[in-house]
């Protein structure tokens, strides 16, 4: 044994009654009614003692009851003098009752304190008691030397069998405890990052929107107070209904995203493609059901570079490429240039930079720049 395993205690999980099943609990029950049992017997069916000392048997009894009880709860405080005191206090008990001639007791209370010992005491301090006791109780004891030796022998090792049984049961206790706390902890991450999913949707969905449309509804205002021309406050008007319009359309997207009603990503790109005159889209790879915060960027940063190639390249043609990967999911949307077009085209004004740390967040990455013919967005994200 290690030092430390000859001076520590045996865990407070080992000592308490947690993890011990009724079965076990019942026949340790059944075992100390036995035992106080046997001991007033013995108290009150000795031959050679009568009167007073009789009752001095059965007050002892109860004393050693009490004792033992003490001697659970201070065990289980892992209070060192007070458990060796009520120990020697009941090893005193036993030679007090072999001296006035209670014998059974006697042996009752030293294999007792032998095996309480070995169970619950550290090992350094368990065994010169449970040494003492089973010394004594060989001494005591009638029966033939090799019976003798087999009982002391029985009994030191079904005290140490005790402990180890109740160290393993409170291991079982204390990885059971860590497995709820970790069972805790990961709920509140997911909680958490759910939450922060929700927080991104929300923003991505109506922050941006809500921003452009006060925009132009702004600008609409300035145009009224300077009495501008009507079809100039009108253009403003229509231009912050169609960014509502869409801002709905996107809310009701991300409902469907937070409930798990999603389109599946390759018809959700058919129908996107379709919006856009002069896009196909390409799917290369096994298709498969995506996590939805892989989906959701998917189809972000799919709306994003096709508005925006409305927004700057009208009339262009766009490619729009999906690979499943083993490891990952890429989506590629490329436009052969065109002509500029007005800033303030149609769509919810989501912006690349916040893509891209949308993508960053899920461990992925997103590119954009100028290529040989026009303009290519290009996203990773693991899966």
């Amino acid at each position: 044994m290690t030092e430390s395993a000859w001076t520590s205690w045996p865990s407070r999980e080992a000592l308490a009654r947690e993890g011990i099943s009724r079965p076990r609990r019942m026949l340790a029950w059944v075992v100390r009614i036995l035992v106080l049992g046997f001991l007033l017997w013995g108290a009150y069916h000795a031959t050679d003692v009568h009167g007073w000392i009789l009752v001095a048997g059965g007050v002892g009894v109860l004393v050693a009851a009490v004792l033992a009880w003490a001697f659970f709860r201070t065990t289980f405080q892992h209070r060192l003098w007070p458990s060796l005191g009520i120990m020697l206090l009941l090893l005193g008990l036993a030679v007090g009752a072999q001296a006035v001639g209670f014998q059974e007791p006697a042996l009752v209370l030293w294999c007792g304190c032998a095996v309480s010992a070995l169970e619950r005491l550290p090992m350094a301090v368990a065994l010169p008691v449970a040494s003492v006791a089973l010394a004594s109780y060989a001494a005591v004891n009638n029966d033939v030397w090799l019976t003798t030796a087999a009982t002391t022998g029985g009994l030191a090792l079904a005290g140490y069998v005790l402990r180890l049984d109740a160290e393993a049961r409170g291991n079982a206790q204390r990885l059971l405890a860590q497995e709820r706390a970790a069972r805790a902890a990961e709920a509140e991450s997911a909680a958490l990052a759910e939450r922060a999913r929700i927080a991104r949707e929300i923003h991505d969905v109506l922050a941006h929107s809500l921003s452009a449309q006060l925009v132009h509804l702004e600008a609409a205002r300035l145009l009224i107070e300077r009495g501008a021309d009507r079809d100039q406050i009108l253009e403003r008007v229509v231009a912050a209904r169609g960014m509502a319009r869409d801002g709905l359309d996107e809310t009701r997207q991300a409902l469907s995203a937070l409930r798990g009603d999603l389109t599946p990503l390759e018809d959700f790109l058919a129908q996107l493609v379709d919006a856009s005159a002069g896009a196909e889209v390409t799917v290369t790879g096994e298709r498969r059901p995506l996590p939805a915060e892989a989906s959701q960027a998917v189809r972000r940063v799919a709306q994003e570079a096709l508005t925006n190639v409305r927004k700057h390249a009208p009339g262009a043609k766009v490619q729009v490429g999906l690979d499943f990967g083993e490891h990952q999911v890429a989506l590629v949307v490329r436009d052969s240039g065109g002509s500029p077009g007005e800033l303030t085209g149609a769509g919810a004004g989501y912006g690349l930079l916040g893509m891209r740390e949308r993508a960053e967040l899920l461990g992925g990455s997103l590119e954009a720049g100028p290529d040989e013919e026009g303009f290519v967005v290009t996203l990773r994200v693991p899966v």
